[in-house]
C-alpha cells in the first residue's frame, strides 16, 4: 500500500480505453491487435480502402515486373526508380481493368488519374498528393482526384504512425467528394478515416450511409460493429457483426470480433464458439489464437491457454503478447524454468521461495518499494542499491501436476467449499469473466481469513512474517492478498453511469449551493434534464465560465472516528475532445496524508471489531453478531475507498469480509446481484451505515453450520507457495457437487 501512489481507471464513452499490461493485463484492444495484422499483410493500414482485402494485396497496385525474378542480374528496379514509361504502362493497365474509381469521359484525364493511383499503390503518397492537386487545380470538382487525393493524405498520416497527420485534410477531400458525387465507397472511406479518429459516431453513421447505398458490405458492416465495440455498446456490436456474417459466413475477421465482443460481455462458452469457428477457417489465423488464449488465461484454464500461445509462436516466434502470455500462464502454474524467459524478477524471487511457509516471509516487505513502483508502473529497472534475485536453483524444482484424488476426504471437502464459496464473489455484470481459479483462490482466501479470525478472538496468536503476534488489520487482507496473486485494472464500469449520473448532479449542486446560491434553482432546473453524462459539459460550460474542455468533481467520505470530519473519496473527471466525443474518467488519488486518514479510520475500527468478536465468543446475543458484522462492512468500506479501483482490490475486500462474518457464524448465502460492483458500491454510497444495509440486503447471512469448524486449516494444509499452486492447478470438476 504505497503511501504516495496514485491508481487511476478510465471509462470512455465514446473514446477507446485501453490499460497498460501490468502483471495479469485484463483487457487488450481489439483495435489495435487489428492493425497490427493488417500493418503484417503488407497494407499501410485498413486494407478496407478499397473492397475487402482489394487495394493493399492487389498485384496492380505493386507494379511487378513480369520481367523481372528475385535474385537477378541485373537486380530488379526499386520502386522508387520507376521511369515514366512503367508508371504510364501501369496506368494504362489500370484503366484496361477499369480499377478508376469514378473515371470521367476523357480518356486522357483517366490516364492522370491513374498514374496518381499507381504512386499510391507503391507507397508515394507525396507525389500522388501533388499529382492530384495540379489536376485539381484545372478542375476543382473532379471527384476521382479528390478522392484520389483524400486516399494519399490517409494513407501518408496511417504511414507516420499518427492517428491525427493529415487526416483532417483527407476527411477534407472525402467530404467535398460526398457532397458532389456521393457512393458506397466514399462513405465507407471517410467513415474509416473517422474511425481512426476514435470518432465512433461520426463512423458509424458513414458505415450506415455506405450499407444504405449498397447492403452487400461485409467489411462496412463489420467497421460498423467495431464502432459499436469501442464505445462499450456490446450488445449492439455483437448484432452487428452477426449481420456481417450473414453477407460473408466465412469473414474470419468477424468471428473473431465476435469472439472479443462475447468475451468483453463476459459470455465465455459464445466467445469460445465464436473463436473456435474462426480457427476452423483458419487454424493459423494467430490474432484469434492469441485472443483465444488470453481469454482462457483469465478463465482460469492456464494449460488450454498455453496450448493457444504455443501455437501462436510457432507461426509467428517474435509475437511479444504470445511470448509475454505464454510465460505468465507458466508461473501460474509454478512451471518457473519457463516462465522465468518473460517474467525474470518476480519469478525468481517467487522460485526461491517456492518451499518456504508463507508465514515466514513477506513479498510486500522483502521488496524495496522502488521495485514496486518501477513494476507497476512498467519502469526500467534503473536502481541504486536494487538487490539482483537469485537465478533459478537446480535443487528447487518446479511444481508437478497435482491429482485431486491424491487429497485426503478432508481436505478434497475443503477444496469443494472453497470453490463455492469463491463463485459467491463472482460478479454478474458485463465485462466480468469467470474465473475457476479465482474462485478457488478467493474462497479459500475466505476460509483462511475465518480461521485466522476466529483464532484472534479465541485470544490466540497467528504466524505472521516468521513471528508469533497478535493479529492486525493488514494481516487479515495479507491473507487474501497471498492467494490474489497480482493485479488487474479494469475498465468495465458502464453499469454504474446512471448511479454516477445521480451522483455527479449532486455534487454540482452542493458547489453551486457554496459558490453561486443565487443562480443554483436555475442550475437545479438545467440539471433535471439531463439524462446521460455526457450532457453534463455543455450545462457546465453555460453554468461555470472556468469550464472550458472539461470539469471534475470529488467525493467525500465521512468519518467514524471524528463525527463531522470528512476525507477526499475518488475524483470524477468529464472531458471532451476537438471531435465531439467524451471521456469520463473515476479516479483514486492516494497521498500520503490521505493515506494515513483512512488507515487511522480502518485501524480504530479493527480495535473496537477485535474486542466485540473477543465479546462474541463468549456470548450467544444476537445484537453483538449484528454490531460484529456492521464494524466487518464499515472497515472494508473504508478500504475500498481508500485502495485504488482494479478487480484484486475489490475481491480481496469481498473476501475478507466473508471470512471475518464467517468466523462471526455467519455464513453468506446470497451473490452479489446482477449489475452490482462491490467497490464502486462503497465508493458511491454516502456513509458506511447506508453500504453495510446494502450489502447485508444481497449477503443473505444466516447461521454458519458447524461443519465448518472441522474443516482442516488452510495455513497448516497449503503452507507454502508450492502446496498453494498445486492446489490452484488440481481440476476438481468431476468430484465437487454443483451448487446453484
Amino acid at each position: 500500500m504505497a503511501p504516495a501512489a496514485s491508481r487511476a481507471v478510465v471509462v470512455a464513452l465514446a473514446l477507446l480505453s485501453s490499460c497498460r499490461a501490468i502483471w495479469a493485463s485484463e483487457y487488450f484492444s481489439t483495435l489495435t491487435l487489428f492493425n497490427n495484422e493488417l500493418h503484417k499483410q503488407g497494407c499501410s493500414s485498413l486494407s478496407e480502402w478499397e473492397e475487402y482485402a482489394a487495394d493493399c494485396e492487389s498485384s496492380i497496385l505493386q507494379l511487378e515486373d513480369p520481367d523481372c525474378e528475385e535474385g537477378s542480374n541485373p537486380p530488379c528496379e526499386s520502386v522508387f526508380s520507376l521511369n515514366a514509361e512503367k508508371i504510364l504502362n501501369q496506368a494504362k493497365l489500370f484503366i484496361e481493368q477499369k480499377k478508376i474509381p469514378f473515371p470521367v469521359e476523357n480518356h486522357n484525364t483517366n490516364e492522370e488519374l491513374a498514374i496518381g493511383y499507381v504512386l499510391i499503390g507503391n507507397g508515394l503518397y507525396d507525389e500522388a498528393i501533388k499529382h492530384y492537386s495540379l489536376l485539381l487545380q484545372g478542375d476543382p470538382e473532379l471527384v476521382s482526384a479528390i478522392y484520389g487525393r483524400g486516399i494519399a493524405y490517409g494513407k501518408k498520416s496511417l504511414q507516420i504512425l499518427s492517428p491525427l497527420g493529415r487526416i483532417s485534410e483527407a476527411l477534407g477531400d472525402l467530404t467535398k467528394a460526398i457532397q458532389l458525387q456521393p457512393s458506397a465507397r466514399l462513405y465507407r472511406h471517410r467513415g474509416t478515416l473517422l474511425f481512426i479518429s476514435e470518432d465512433y459516431v461520426a463512423a458509424m453513421e458513414d458505415f450506415q450511409q455506405s450499407l444504405e447505398l449498397k447492403k452487400n458490405q461485409p467489411i462496412a458492416m463489420l467497421y460498423k460493429g467495431l464502432t459499436f465495440f469501442h464505445r462499450g455498446m456490446l450488445k449492439e456490436a455483437i448484432e452487428t457483426f452477426k449481420e456481417a456474417l450473414k453477407l460473408k459466413p466465412d469473414f474470419i475477421d468477424a468471428y473473431k470480433s465476435l469472439g472479443q465482443a462475447y468475451r468483453e460481455l463476459g459470455d465465455f462458452e459464445s466467445a469460445m464458439e465464436s473463436f473456435q469457428k474462426a480457427l476452423m477457417l483458419n487454424q493459423n489465423h494467430i490474432q484469434s489464437l492469441q485472443l483465444r488464449g488470453m481469454m482462457l488465461y483469465h478463465h482460469g484454464s492456464l494449460q488450454e491457454a498455453i496450448g493457444n500461445f504455443k501455437r501462436c509462436l510457432q507461426l509467428e516466434p517474435y509475437n511479444e503478447v504470445c511470448q509475454y502470455m505464454k510465460g505468465l500462464s507458466h508461473v501460474a502454474m509454478g512451471q518457473f524454468y519457463e516462465g522465468i524467459k518473460a517474467q525474470t524478477k518476480y519469478s525468481r524471487y517467487l522460485h526461491s521461495h517456492l518451499d518456504i511457509p508463507v508465514a515466514e516471509y513477506n513479498v510486500d516487505q522483502d521488496l524495496p518499494g522502488n521495485f514496486k513502483n518501477h513494476w507497476a508502473k512498467n519502469l526500467p529497472f534503473l536502481i541504486e542499491d536494487y538487490e539482483e534475485q537469485p537465478g533459478l536453483q537446480p535443487h528447487i524444482k518446479d511444481v508437478l501436476p497435482q491429482n485431486f484424488d491424491s487429497y485426503s476426504s478432508d481436505v478434497q471437502k475443503l477444496i469443494c467449499t472453497a470453490d463455492h464459496l469463491g463463485a459467491l464473489m463472482q460478479y454478474d455484470t458485463p465485462g466480468f469473466l469467470p474465473n475457476r481459479r479465482i474462485h478457488r483462490a478467493m474462497g479459500l482466501a475466505t476460509l483462511e481469513v475465518m480461521q485466522a479470525m476466529h483464532r484472534t478472538w479465541s485470544n490466540s496468536k497467528v504466524r505472521v512474517n516468521g513471528k508469533t503476534r497478535q493479529m492486525q488489520w493488514r494481516d487479515m487482507f495479507d491473507i487474501a492478498v497471498k492467494w490474489r496473486r497480482g493485479q488487474i485494472i479494469n475498465i468495465r464500469y458502464l453499469a454504474y453511469f446512471d448511479n454516477i449520473l445521480d451522483f455527479i448532479k449532486d455534487r454540482i449542486l452542493v458547489y453551486h449551493g457554496a459558490y453561486n446560491p443565487r443562480g443554483l434553482v436555475e442550475v437545479r432546473q438545467a440539471l433535471e434534464n439531463v439524462n446521460k453524462v455526457e450532457d453534463l459539459l455543455p450545462i457546465m460550460k453555460q453554468f461555470n465560465s472556468k469550464t472550458r474542455d472539461g470539469f471534475t468533481v470529488n467525493s467525500k467520505v465521512p468519518s467514524m472516528k471524528d463525527l463531522g470530519k470528512e476525507y477526499d473519496g475518488f475524483t470524477i473527471t468529464i472531458t471532451g475532445d476537438r471531435v465531439g466525443n467524451m471521456l469520463f474518467s473515476v479516479e483514486t488519488q492516494t497521498t500520503e496524508e490521505r493515506t494515513q486518514q483512512y488507515q487511522s479510520e480502518i485501524e480504530s475500527l479493527y480495535k473496537d471489531l477485535t474486542a466485540k468478536g473477543k465479546a462474541l465468543m463468549l456470548s450467544t446475543e444476537l445484537g453483538d453478531a449484528d454490531a460484529v458484522c456492521n464494524l466487518i462492512l464499515s472497515l472494508v468500506y473504508y478500504f475500498c475507498n481508500l485502495m485504488p479501483l482494479s478487480r484484486g482490490s475489490s475481491v480481496v475486500a469481498y473476501s475478507v469480509v466473508m471470512g471475518a462474518l464467517m468466523a462471526s457464524g455467519k455464513e453468506v448465502m446470497g451473490r452479489i446481484p446482477k449489475g452490482k460492483l462491490v467497490d464502486f458500491e462503497s465508493m458511491t454510497t454516502p456513509s458506511p451505515d447506508i453500504f453495510s444495509k446494502t450489502a447485508k440486503h444481497w449477503m443473505n447471512l444466516k447461521s454458519l453450520p458447524g461443519w465448518y469448524q472441522s474443516l482442516p486449516s488452510v495455513a497448516e494444509t497449503f503452507p507454502s507457495s508450492r502446496t498453494m499452486i498445486e492446489v490452484l492447478n488440481t481440476d476438481s470438476s468431476s468430484h465437487c457437487p454443483k451448487k446453484s
